[in-house]
């Protein structure tokens, strides 16, 4: 049993920035999260692709952001619990919490913050016979390594910001780059579908659009071509080296469902003054919350955590005033930071 005052649900950025927020404030905490890696959406999905809204940082990858996060982190020494799912979420009498992951770890918690992101989540696969034996090989549901498809024939499924993301990036590195989208109009920014449409003009992408994936052909895990059947039309075999698939997440809550909480379809009602949830103690920050005007941006799941931390302190501790310090002057700030006078 590991003792501790709050237990955080996702290693995602907002996730990282809690246990930092908490730590400025005396506060332990241990993360627990589904996948194997800190950095949720940001290190899983796109850990190459640029983010320009964090404050301060003109532009950053999901990863350089990750490992940013970890390392401001570093003075508070937090426990993550990786590739692990919570499963057991109880209220004991004193009224702390008594938690339990998918593999048997047990905390004791007087708080529990909830940083899933949008939950447990998968890419939605590609249905096509078989695509199973060519996946992690020659087809991807995410791009870890760009630098493995340089010189290669690629098909890339979706129209979505990640599909056009990856064609802008990979245009210039692969051999050939045909797009596929079942729809005529693409759900990514206007600015990205505009400089595709440009690489199609010169010849270094082509477009197909109102179709789908029917098959792949290939051996050993590799692909060597795939079939392309548009709603009108014959359909037409195209050579291929990788399929990227981007059909977007199937974003589930999983066990968090059956914890009580006011659900609001996929997302957990909070207040805006503790972010604190249906259930005193339980505290919801990042893109799984919800409340009037909420935006599902990374800089306001910051600010989320930054006033769930002070309630939770004032939870923990009821009979002191929680008082604002400064990082740039403050002596205890500056020990716990491990700072050096």
């Amino acid at each position: 049993m590991i003792n501790t005052d709050v237990v955080i649900v996702g290693a995602g950025p907002c996730g990282l920035f809690q246990v930092f927020e908490l730590g400025l404030l005396g506060l332990k905490a241990e993360v627990v999260d589904s996948i194997n890696y800190p950095g949720g959406q940001c290190a899983e999905l796109y850990p190459d692709k640029p983010i320009y809204d964090i404050p301060a940082v003109p532009m950053c990858t999901g990863q350089e952001l990750t490992d940013l996060l970890l390392k401001q982190i570093e003075p508070f020494e937090p426990g993550m619990h990786l590739g692990q799912e919570v499963q057991v979420l109880q209220r004991q009498e004193d009224g702390s919490f008594f938690v339990e992951t998918s593999k048997g770890t047990q905390f004791n918690a007087k708080a529990v913050v909830i940083a899933a992101g949008v939950g447990s989540f998968q890419p939605r696969p590609l249905r096509v016979p078989d695509a199973e034996s060519y996946e992690d090989k020659s087809l991807h549901y995410r791009v870890r390594d760009p630098g493995q498809f340089a010189g290669k024939r690629l098909v890339i499924l979706g129209g979505g910001d990640s599909a056009l993301d990856w064609v802008l990036e990979l245009a210039g590195a692969a051999e050939h780059i045909t797009l596929v989208h079942r729809r005529d109009e693409y759900r990514a920014v206007p600015d990205s579908v505009a400089k595709m449409k440009q690489l199609v003009a010169a010849g270094k992408v082509d477009e197909i659009t109102s179709a789908k994936a029917k098959a792949i052909s290939g051996s050993d895990g590799q692909v060597t071509s795939v079939v392309i059947a548009p709603k009108e039309g014959d359909e037409v075999e195209v050579e291929a080296d990788h399929v990227l698939v981007f059909f977007g997440l199937a974003p589930k809550l999983g066990p968090i469902a059956e914890w009580g909480l006011d659900i609001n379809r996929k997302t957990i009602n909070v207040d805006t003054e503790k972010f604190e949830t249906s259930e005193p103690g339980i505290y919801d920050v990042g893109d799984i919350n919800h409340y009037p005007g909420k935006k599902k941006l990374i800089l306001c799941g910051f600010h989320e955590a930054a006033l769930a931390a002070f309630a939770i302190k004032q939870q923990i501790e009821p009979e002191r005033k929680v008082h604002v310090q400064y990082t740039t002057t403050s002596p205890i700030m500056h020990e716990r930071l491990g700072i050096d006078e």
